[in-house]
């Protein structure tokens, strides 16, 4: 009896935070934050983080996550000493509200980072085999655990940027033959091998994969009018046809483009698996307000906050 009587209350608790872990409306906010948010990073990301906190999401993906230029140029940062990310992300992360930090993909100097207000663990960091498959940013898979038994499983990724393949020795004539396409393709290949491929009938189960995927979409063909056997569609094709993803935007924009960078093309993605689609309640990319694009003046690469917009998608569990 006296066990019962510390037993009962705790299963009454348990049962009631589960109750409400089930009504709550989950929100994740992924952005490709170029160089390390370098538009802030002289404001001390002050920002930054109001834009995040006026959204309170309960899990962020970041890309391009790492510090590279000094403030207000183009001159590289050297020394790990002078970057104050990745390494202070739980610093940052705090400032919003998110306990939990995680360096989900790094092979180079653009990682992406996964912060939460819920626990973490990394499942597999996806960079390569070691000897013919080379992912040049780097992928993640992480798991969260969102509590009551409920795991939500994220892959992050950034994908080769360039027309033309990796190590090519002839970049013109490489880019001439589409080897920038074949080889994301590649890369992509890999990372779904190795992360929801990996798991017997993950479409029941919750996954989302997110991230910079430099390469644009035939569900967006009505924009772009290209061949459908362009090369440029090989890594979304090769998604679509052989995973169980579904790309939220397409799906609750329908017929309509939504552009995801400052230059006009939709190459940033969020898919989700069939179980995880039943829970979600909306899509967007953010153009208003802190997000709005503008190219910078001087330095033509670089865009204030970002050349890319943030996707935000409300889900309730």
């Amino acid at each position: 009896m006296r066990i019962a009587k510390y037993i009962y209350p705790l299963i009454v608790c348990i049962l009631l935070s589960c109750l409400s872990a089930g009504g709550k409306d989950l929100t994740i906010l992924y952005w490709n934050i170029q160089n390390g948010m370098w538009d802030d990073q002289e404001n001390g990301y002050d920002n930054f983080v109001r834009f995040v906190k006026d959204i309170d999401p309960d899990i962020c993906i970041w890309a391009e996550a790492e510090s590279r230029y000094v403030s207000n140029s183009d001159k590289k940062m050297r020394m790990p000493e002078d970057q104050y990310l990745p390494w202070n992300w739980d610093i940052l992360a705090g400032r919003y509200g998110h306990r939990y930090t995680l360096i989900c993909g790094k092979r180079d100097t653009f990682p992406q980072v996964i912060t939460s207000k819920y626990p973490l663990r990394i499942v597999r960091r996806v960079n390569g085999n070691g000897e013919d498959i080379v992912v040049v940013h780097g992928a993640g898979w992480a798991a969260v655990d969102l509590g009551c038994g409920k795991e939500l499983n994220i892959v992050t990724l950034h994908t080769y940027p360039f027309k033309y393949a990796y190590g090519a020795e002839d970049q013109k004539a490489s880019a001439a033959a589409h080897g920038g396409d074949y080889f994301r393709a590649t890369e992509m290949q890999y990372i779904c091998e190795q992360t929801i491929g990996s798991v017997a009938d993950a479409g029941r189960q919750l996954w989302l994969m997110a991230g910079d995927f430099n390469a644009i979409s035939s569900a967006d063909n009505f924009h772009y009018g290209l061949d459908l056997s362009d090369p440029a569609f090989l890594v979304h094709d090769y998604i679509r046809s052989n995973t169980p993803y579904i790309d939220l935007i397409e799906h609750f924009h329908k017929g309509e483009f939504c552009k995801s960078t400052q230059s006009g093309r939709r190459i940033d993605m969020v898919y989700v698996t069939p179980a995880l689609l039943k829970k979600v309640r909306s899509a967007d990319y953010l153009y208003e307000g802190f997000p709005a694009s503008e190219r910078d003046g001087k330095f033509r690469n670089f865009c204030h906050p970002s050349d890319h917009y943030p996707a935000l998608v409300r889900l309730k569990l």
